[in-house]
């Protein structure tokens, strides 16, 4: 590693949130697994991100920004960078010293990789018998789909997302963002979470499975309902018919969300309707989907009198709704900022960026100050160190091609 990209880390690192002093080893790559990792920092444990001599493949995905993608820097927040080769002899031996003094081991290898690169559950359980073993796969460890590989993207068509998200009867529609990933990282936080607060009673370790078809089929329990002697195909969508959406106005788009009879009543009355409020042809929600096709033209034509912002102030705390608005709204919106949640990162490569801060408060252990993602094997010298490897050793293993 280049000296000059080394640096210490914050003094606080892993020390006043509620995981303070848990140590993980972050083996997986892509988003699943190192933003569950991240979630972890986030409250306090200390992350070691360990990466191969070729990288987490997400570094090399498309990005406008050129030092760094953009990607790696928002999912690995608040990690140490070490690379290591665990194809090696050596490499094997370092994760294993590791591994006796850590308390979680995440990793999102397929099914049969961990055992030939022997850094299986039994084995590992044997280094270190108090270790949470978390393994995030596409489609889980038996039945016939287990040694494929599962991407977000996918597990949606399969699940039944993308159907469910495009218009009844025709095309299929993805859902943008990553969402099966991130739900299966927050299950790998808190399932990681659980299984550390269960070893304190137990005094033992576990192991704990993360799949992303798991994640995906959760996500759709509100859907995942079918009755005794109903048609395979039904209506499972809990969506609130035509009125709940998103609707055009003089200038931009509005979401609004009236399905309460206080928010309906409201809703109509803003909008200069109040005859629709007092029918009892639409005094239900289950009405107004039925008659939606009636509704929405009239909400349409009064929608077109204002703009999105100037429905959006027009409606204020009567009525649920936003105008659709870009992410990069979000950096100077007064909400976000009043909550910190985004704050700026020094980046040895990068330089300073706004980005996310965490996701959970906690009012006595609020976690240490976050801080960037780490340049390709930033803390490989330091970690190495730590271990009791003197700077011959340490520069013998960078020869070899063992760490970088």
């Amino acid at each position: 590693m280049n000296s000059k990209l080394e640096h210490s880390l914050p003094n606080e690192v892993g020390s006043s949130g509620p995981l303070g002093g848990i140590q993980v080893l972050d083996l997986s790559a892509y988003i699943a697994g190192p933003y569950g990792c991240a979630l972890l920092a986030d409250q306090g444990a200390d992350v070691l991100k360990i990466e191969p001599p070729s990288g987490d493949n997400l570094r090399k995905y498309p990005s406008t920004l050129e030092a760094e993608n953009r990607a790696f820097l928002g999912i690995n927040r608040n990690k140490r960078g070490l690379v290591l080769n665990l194809k090696s002899a050596e490499g094997h031996a370092i994760l294993m010293k590791l591994l006796k003094k850590a308390d979680v081991l995440v990793h999102n290898f397929r099914p049969g990789v961990p055992e030939r690169l022997g850094i299986d559950f039994e084995t590992v359980s044997l280094i270190n018998p108090k270790l949470i073993y978390c393994a995030v796969t596409g489609y889980g460890e038996t039945g016939p789909m287990k040694g494929k590989a599962g991407y977000d993207q996918v597990l949606q068509a399969m699940s039944g997302m993308c159907s469910m998200q495009g218009e009844r009867g025709g095309a299929p529609e993805i859902l943008y963002g990553s969402v099966v990933d991130y739900y299966a990282a927050a299950l790998v936080a808190a399932g990681t979470a659980s299984a550390l607060y269960e070893r304190e009673r137990s005094g033992l370790g576990q192991y704990v499975g993360v799949s992303l078809l798991r994640s995906a089929v959760t996500m759709q329990s509100a859907r995942l309902v079918w009755a005794e002697g109903e048609p395979a195909d039904i209506g499972r969508d809990f969506r609130s018919g035509g009125i709940t959406g998103i609707h055009p106005t003089k200038e931009g788009y509005l979401y609004l969300s009236a399905n309460t009879p206080h928010f309906w009543s409201a809703l109509c009355q803003k909008m200069n309707l109040p005859e629709l409020s007092k029918s009892e042809r639409y005094n239900s929600i289950r009405k107004r989907a039925r008659y939606a096709d009636e509704i929405v033209p009239l909400l349409r034509n009064a929608l077109e009198t204002k703009t999105a912002l100037e429905w959006e102030a027009l409606f204020g705390d009567e009525v649920p709704c936003a105008a659709a608005r870009h992410i990069e709204d979000i950096f100077k919106n007064e909400q976000v900022m009043a909550e910190d949640m985004v704050m700026t990162f020094d980046h040895p490569l990068v330089g300073k960026y706004q980005g996310m801060t965490r996701s959970i408060k906690f009012g006595r252990t609020p976690g240490p100050r976050p801080f960037a993602a780490p340049v390709f094997g930033q803390h490989s010298d330091t970690v190495l160190e730590q271990l009791g490897f003197s700077d011959e050793e340490r520069q013998e293993l960078r020869d070899k091609d063992i760490v970088k």
